[in-house]
């Protein structure tokens, strides 16, 4: 009778799916930060399209309830992006984002804080942040919720862009 038991250690297949939520969730969160959002919105769309599931479910403190499928999250990150881009673009709006990594131990989770830098052509800015939870399905994003938003600075208006050669309102 043979009382040796065999048994597989899951461990390095629960290290194996955390390494490789977090190496997805760095090059997500590498190619938005590098996109630049005065040349073109659709490079944006073309990451969301790459990284996201069809089934994708996106949500915030903020909102009312959360938003599901593919189709009604890019139409709502188009709506956010493009006045973006043309105040960027045309009002001379400068646009910066980055990202901080939040430390976990989630396999397939992920956290990171995110802050938007807004400084219109007058010289004054507005600061958007929030922390992000991921959860991934392979290499898919297949739930993200918004949490933790704050805003420094009140919120730039049409005075604080430079439209056809006019000169911004002064600060």
């Amino acid at each position: 009778m043979n009382t040796e038991h065999n048994f597989i250690s899951t461990n390095h297949f629960d290290r194996d799916l955390y390494t490789s939520s977090q190496n997805r969730e760095r090059v997500l969160n590498a190619a938005i930060v590098k996109a630049d959002i005065s040349e073109s919105f659709e490079e944006f769309l073309e990451i969301f399209d790459a990284f996201y599931d069809d089934d994708i479910e996106v949500g915030s403190e903020s909102a009312e309830g959360p938003i599901r499928g593919k189709e009604k999250v890019r139409s709502l990150l188009f709506n956010f992006l493009f006045p973006l881009h043309a105040m960027a673009e045309i009002g001379g709006l400068l646009i910066s984002i980055r990202q901080t990594a939040i430390p976990g131990d989630a396999a397939d989770e992920t956290h990171s804080t995110w802050t938007l830098d807004l400084i219109g052509a007058s010289g004054r800015s507005c600061t958007l942040t929030w922390r992000a939870l991921r959860k991934w399905s392979g290499s898919r994003v297949m739930y993200e919720y918004h949490y933790d938003e704050q805003q420094s600075g009140e919120p730039l208006t049409f005075a604080d862009l430079k439209f056809n050669g006019t000169k911004p309102a002064a600060a």
